[in-house]
C-alpha cells in the first residue's frame, strides 16, 4: 500500500531535524522511493518554511542538539575535516557550447552528492584560465574540474606547470596532456577520438566512398586529435583512394602567440601526400571539388552545416551527390538536412570526472593517495540524413558543378 504523502513528508522531516542535513540521494533510498518524489516533497516543505534547501541537499532550520549538531557537521555532504563543506571549483571558457554539456553532466553528479559548486568562467583569451583557478583557490575550494581552451600547443603548454602544482585534487575534463608531460599524472577524462573518427570513416567507407575530404577546426585539443586520427586511419585503410586535411573554417586557427615552435614547424592546416603546410590553405568547397570526393567529414557542427548550405546554393545535394559527417552532434541533428554526426560523450564525460573528483576527495586522511586515473569514453555515430551510397562516376559535387 502507498504510505500518504502527508506522513512521507513528517519522515523526511524527522531524517533531516535528526542530522543537520540529508543527501536528497539518501533521502530517496532510505524511503525507497524516486529521487523526483523526494524533490517535489522538498519543494513542497521548503516552501511552507519547514527546512531549506541546497544543491542537492536538504538542510533542518530547527536546531539540533549540540551532539548531533557535531555529529551532522562531522558527517554533513560535502565537508571534509577542517573544511566544513568546502565547494568544488568547476572552470570552463565562456560561450563553449560543446563543454557546456561536459560541465551540466559534472554539476548533475555533484548535486546529487550534496557538493556546493562555484563557478568560472574563463575568458576567450591565451591563459584565461588562471586567474579564474586562482580565484577558486582563493575562495577556498577543496577541489577542481577543469576544462582548458588550449587554441594552441603553446598555450596548452604554457599552463602545464602551475597546473600540476595546484595542491587540491583536479580533474581534466575533455583533455589529454601531451604524454610524458607535467600534467601526464593528472586525473583526466576524456572522448576516445580516434574511436570517433573511425566510426565516420567506417560508416562513408561502407557506403561506398573512396575519397574523403576533412574538414576541421585547427583551434582545441579536440579539433587536433580530430586531424591526427584522420590523418592516420585514412592513410592505413586501402579502401580509401584519396584524402585530405583542410580547415573548415579560415578562422579556426589559434593566434600565432598561442603555438609552439614544433606545432609552427610541423604540416597541419592542410595536409595530403601531395601538399605541406607552406602552401596556401583551400577552401573546403574547393578542395573538395579538386580532389573529386563524394564524402567529408566536418569538425564541427556548425561548419559542417554551413558547407551544406553552401552545396544546395551550388545545386549540390545531400547526400545524393555527396555525404557530410558532422564531429560534435552538440546542432548537427537541426539542419533542414538532419547531419550524421559522432557524438562524444560530452554529458557523460563530465559525470565521470565528477566521480573521479569524489572518489579522490573522500578517501580518509592518511590513507595512500589513489591511483592516477585516465578515463576514456568512446563515441558513437547518430546516423541521421547527410549520408549515403556513392551513385556512381556521375555523383560528387564535381560533376554538377556546371548546373
Amino acid at each position: 500500500m502507498r504510505e500518504p504523502v502527508d506522513r512521507r513528508r513528517q519522515r523526511i522531516l524527522g531524517v533531516v531535524r535528526s542530522r543537520g542535513a540529508v543527501r536528497v540521494g539518501d533521502l530517496a533510498s532510505e524511503l525507497e522511493v524516486s529521487v523526483v518524489t523526494v524533490r517535489r516533497d522538498v519543494e513542497e516543505l521548503a516552501r511552507a518554511g519547514q527546512l531549506r534547501r541546497g544543491h542537492g541537499v536538504v538542510r533542518s532550520i530547527v536546531p539540533v542538539e549540540e551532539a548531533g549538531a557535531a555529529g551532522a557537521a562531522a558527517g554533513a555532504p560535502g565537508a571534509r575535516p577542517g573544511e566544513d563543506g568546502a565547494p568544488i571549483g568547476l572552470v570552463v571558457p565562456e560561450r563553449h557550447s560543446y563543454l557546456f554539456e561536459t560541465l551540466h553532466g559534472a554539476r548533475t553528479v555533484l548535486e546529487e552528492a550534496g557538493m556546493r559548486i562555484a563557478l568560472h568562467i574563463a575568458p576567450a583569451v591565451s591563459g584565461g584560465e588562471r586567474p579564474m583557478v586562482e580565484q577558486a583557490l582563493a575562495s577556498g575550494v577543496q577541489g577542481l574540474l577543469i576544462a582548458p581552451r588550449w587554441r594552441g600547443l603553446g598555450a596548452e603548454e604554457a599552463d602545464y606547470g602551475w597546473l600540476a602544482s595546484l595542491g587540491v585534487p583536479t580533474v581534466l575534463m575533455e583533455r589529454r596532456p601531451r604524454p610524458g608531460s607535467a600534467l601526464h599524472a593528472l586525473d583526466s577524462v576524456c572522448s576516445d577520438h580516434w574511436y570517433g573518427v573511425h566510426l565516420a570513416v567506417e560508416h562513408l567507407i561502407s557506403l561506398g566512398h573512396r575519397r574523403i575530404v576533412l574538414g576541421a577546426r585547427d583551434d582545441s585539443p579536440t579539433a587536433r586529435a580530430v586531424r591526427a586520427a584522420f590523418a592516420a586511419i585514412a592513410a592505413e585503410r586501402p579502401e580509401v583512394e584519396d584524402w585530405a586535411v583542410t580547415l573548415s573554417s579560415p578562422t579556426a586557427v589559434p593566434e600565432p602567440a598561442e603555438r609552439s615552435r614544433a606545432e609552427s614547424a610541423s604540416p597541419s592546416a592542410s595536409e595530403s601526400a601531395s601538399e605541406s603546410a607552406e602552401e596556401p590553405k583551400p577552401d573546403v568547397l574547393d578542395l573538395i571539388r579538386s580532389r573529386g570526393a563524394t564524402a567529408a567529414v566536418l569538425h564541427g557542427d556548425v561548419d559542417a552545416l554551413m558547407l551544406v548550405q553552401r552545396f544546395q546554393e551550388a545545386g549540390i545535394r545531400v547526400p545524393e551527390d555527396f555525404s557530410v559527417v558532422a564531429y560534435d552532434d552538440v546542432v548537427a541533428a537541426l539542419g533542414s538536412t538532419p547531419l550524421t554526426a559522432v557524438a562524444p560523450p560530452k554529458t557523460e564525460v563530465g559525470r565521470a570526472a565528477a566521480e573521479l573528483l569524489l572518489h579522490r576527495l573522500r578517501r580518509p586522511a592518511g590513507e595512500r593517495a589513489a591511483p592516477v586515473r585516465r578515463i576514456e569514453l568512446l563515441p558513437d555515430l547518430q546516423v541521421r540524413g547527410s549520408t549515403g551510397p556513392v551513385n556512381g562516376p556521375e555523383s560528387g559535387p564535381e560533376s554538377r558543378a556546371g548546373e
